[in-house]
């Protein structure tokens, strides 16, 4: 739900604004409405260097320690001595890098002495380097000229030619031996223990950089806040506007109390456009991040969060359908936990992966296979979806029954919200498409069960109709000509019919990505049965794992994607179109350190 803003107006002496904007960072409960992006050199300045900060710390992270390496206290600023050694320890990498290179070159080549080979060139006995793929070297060479073969690696051949040389393959002569560039590299990894000791001693005070970090961006927070303030009385007073939760009411007039500041305290409107914080339990908290990739709800809005949280994790679980694909999740979500990056996405991972098993039971499979032809479930045989339901597939029947309540329950939230928002007689038009929709589906669910009999329901369809119709196309909209309203309702009677249709048939991919996905998995375990035969060879059990377990690992993978994205899609287009859901909302954002 959307939680209830009450919206401050304060009133400072120019000078003012900066101690009282730090004292509301120390509060951490008013939204100073500011922007969120450098508007000028100063804040561009301030958030470079924030950001400078972040990248210094993240190489810093990546930056593996050995263990046992001690540390070297580092000296001096800690942002100058984190940037030196990192650029120390690039340039360190990149000699390494160059130096193995070379020696991979020289190493054929053995040992030698460049002063002697100079002394012999002097004396006209030049030594000349040659390089060879093998079947282009020829032995009887040596008895032609002063050929030396060196080594022979990787179908490769070298050798050397003293004195006259007309031989192919000639290559300049190495500057050094092999030796001398194991020693520079010997150098370069004794300097890199000394630097990476230096390292050691600088993420031991990461956490200075990090509050360094985060004193910056609190103040271009402050910064930012202070640009909304407006001036007044020829500059000498400034007045700023700012939004707290209703029920931080009691805490932040006893913080603007004490400050001795003057403020004016009324409860938030719709022309404000306060900032919206939602207020959920515990499990549709997890799903807000869903709705804020669309976008928060207006103040007068409603929060879909709660239909997302619900209709997600069923779609989701639908589109896998696979019970042991669920356990997988689930232990993929109690692994994140360890993960500092991802914990935050556990508790989520977890709930699909929950829903993914218990609805992949109910469909009877696991990792591709039917348990329902296991005897050890045939006493609970009955809880299984039926593979028929009225001649159909059970999952295809199920999937668009499914679609048909997420539509049906979009309308009716449209009718209560607009209801609430309008007015009952401004809303006419919504009830008359609710009544004949909805209704209709009732009636049609309570006359398919045998409920009513058919006279009954005939007579309660044509009251549902004659009542929906006067809505629909006399009375959308009370303030117009009733012509017009004909008109609207005939052109709003075409769209919907045709909308409808395409949106209950876009349930259809539940069905389809959860038989994609078992058909691609049995896939695999038919190749891998293929493989393993009778099973009587021992040697082709091993074979056969990695088959079933490649394959299922990446029919998780891509299992997983479609049933993030698919179940996205039918919530934010399908139900958030029926419902008149618009993201317009901007979040809540206190000013805080």
């Amino acid at each position: 739900m959307i939680g209830k803003m009450t919206r401050y107006a304060f009133i400072l002496l120019r000078g003012e604004e900066e101690g009282f904007l730090e004292k509301l960072q120390d509060l951490g409960l008013v939204d100073i409405t500011r922007s969120v992006k450098p508007v000028d050199e100063r804040s561009a300045a301030m958030l470079a260097r924030a950001e400078k900060y972040r990248t210094l710390l993240a190489s810093l992270d990546k930056v593996e320690i050995p263990e046992g390496t001690a540390s070297t206290p580092a000296q001096g600023d800690d942002e100058k001595a984190a940037a030196a050694i990192l650029e120390r320890l690039s340039a360190n990498a990149d000699d390494r890098k160059a130096a193995e290179r070379e020696l991979a070159a020289v190493r054929p080549w053995g040992e030698f002495s460049p002063e002697t080979l100079a002394k012999l060139s002097d004396a006209g006995a030049a030594v000349h380097f040659h390089i060879l793929i093998e079947k282009s070297f020829r032995p009887e060479w040596s008895e032609e000229s002063a050929v030396e073969v060196i080594a022979r690696e990787s179908g490769k051949v070298w050798f050397v030619v003293a004195g006259e040389d007309n031989l192919p393959g000639e290559v300049p002569a190495p500057k050094v031996s092999a030796s001398e560039v194991e020693a520079r590299l010997e150098k370069i990894d004794s300097d890199r223990k000394a630097m990476l000791a230096e390292a050691a001693g600088i993420k031991d005070r990461a956490s200075e950089l990090e509050a360094a970090c985060s004193a910056q961006l609190g103040d271009l927070d402050r910064y930012l806040a202070g640009l909304s303030a407006e001036t007044a009385a020829q500059d000498r007073i400034v007045t700023m506007v700012g939004y707290a939760p209703v029920e931080d009411e009691k805490s932040v007039k006893e913080c603007l109390d004490a400050l001795g500041v003057f403020y004016v305290a009324d409860p938030a409107e719709v022309e404000d456009n306060p900032p919206i914080k939602l207020k959920n339990n515990r499990f549709v908290r997890m799903f807000e991040v869903l709705t804020d990739m669309y976008g928060r709800p207006a103040y007068d809005g409603f929060d879909p969060t709660p239909f997302i949280a619900v209709f997600f994790l069923l779609f989701f679980a639908f589109c896998m359908g696979d019970c042991g694909y669920g356990l997988v999740l689930i232990a993929i979500g109690l692994l994140l936990k360890k993960v500092d990056s991802f914990k935050d996405l556990s508790p989520l991972v977890v709930t699909l992966g929950i829903g993914t098993t218990v609805i992949g039971f109910l469909f009877h499979t696991f990792f591709s296979m039917d348990i329902a032809k296991w005897s050890m479930f045939a006493p609970i045989k009955g809880i299984f979806l039926p593979e028929k339901i009225a001649g159909y597939d059970g999952t295809m029947v199920l999937a668009l029954v499914v679609g048909v309540v997420h539509i049906c329950l979009a309308m009716v939230v449209k009718t209560i919200h607009e209801t609430r928002t309008k007015g009952f007689l401004n809303s006419l038009g919504t009830w008359g498409w609710t009544l004949l929709i909805v209704g209709g589906v009732i009636v049609g669910a309570f006359a398919l069960a045998g409920v009513l009999d058919k006279e009954l329901t005939k007579w309660i369809v044509i009251v549902l109709g004659v009542i929906s119709a006067l809505g629909i196309f006399l009375l959308n909209d009370l303030h117009r000509n009733p012509l017009l309203n004909i008109g609207s309702g005939l052109w709003e009677t075409y769209n919907t019919v045709t909308g409808l249709l395409g949106d209950v048939l876009s349930y259809l991919r539940l069905y389809a990505l959860g038989l994609a996905g078992a058909m691609l998995g049995k896939a695999f375990n038919d190749i891998g049965a293929m493989i393993l035969g009778d099973g009587s060879s021992v040697v082709m059990w091993i074979p056969f794992v990695l088959v079933v377990l490649i394959g299922h690992t990446l029919n998780v993978a891509m299992a997983a994607l479609g049933a993030f994205v698919h179940p996205l899609r039918l919530n934010f287009l399908e139900f958030f179109k029926n419902s008149g859901y618009e993201g317009n909302g901007r979040n809540f954002n206190p000013l805080k350190k």
